[in-house]
């Protein structure tokens, strides 16, 4: 699902830097996470897409309660984050703000996404590997996926993790 705040800032603003869109990227997740957290929704990604003159800043959220991103979760995040980044006015210029339940691409960052995903196919980029498998096990911060056959073990915050399956209920 895919919301768009009605209400983007209307300036306009030159293209920032990578390391200031790096840095805004940063304040921007800590500012959701800030005004999720009493909604009990979890950020999961914040991007900042064509940073020129009229960016949009994509937000993926959760659920804390695991059950299913509604519309009205979207709605109220929108409306909530929109108001803030208004308040601080810490995106300069022009920019649209979209949100996002996880989909087929969900991010995987912490314990309990993986172990939720348990045996479903992962895409994993980092610590010298690339490649798309099952999820066998997770203990602690290690997650151990099935490449070919062989067990790789990796440590969760040392590699960027996506779901490749989308599995058949929620999970």
């Amino acid at each position: 699902m895919t919301t768009q705040n009605p209400n983007p800032t209307t300036q306009h603003a030159a293209a920032p830097s990578k390391a200031t869109q790096s840095q805004m990227t940063q304040s921007l997740s800590a500012i959701a996470a800030q005004v999720f957290a009493p909604l009990e929704l979890e950020l999961l990604e914040v991007q900042v897409q064509n940073p020129g003159r009229h960016p949009t800043v994509l937000v993926r959220i959760d659920r804390l309660d695991e059950q299913p991103v509604s519309v009205e979760d979207l709605q109220i995040a929108s409306r909530v984050l929109g108001d803030e980044l208004d308040r601080l006015d810490l995106v300069k210029g022009e920019y649209h703000l979209e949100f996002e339940s996880p989909g087929p691409k969900r991010p995987l960052t912490r314990t309990r996404h993986f172990e939720r995903m348990l045996g479903l196919q992962a895409r994993v980029r980092g610590e010298g590997q690339a490649f798309t498998a099952p999820i066998k096990a997770v203990d602690g911060n290690q997650v151990t996926f099935d490449v070919l056959g062989e067990d790789v073990t990796l440590t969760i915050g040392q590699f960027q993790g996506n779901l490749a399956e989308f599995p058949p209920e929620h999970r």
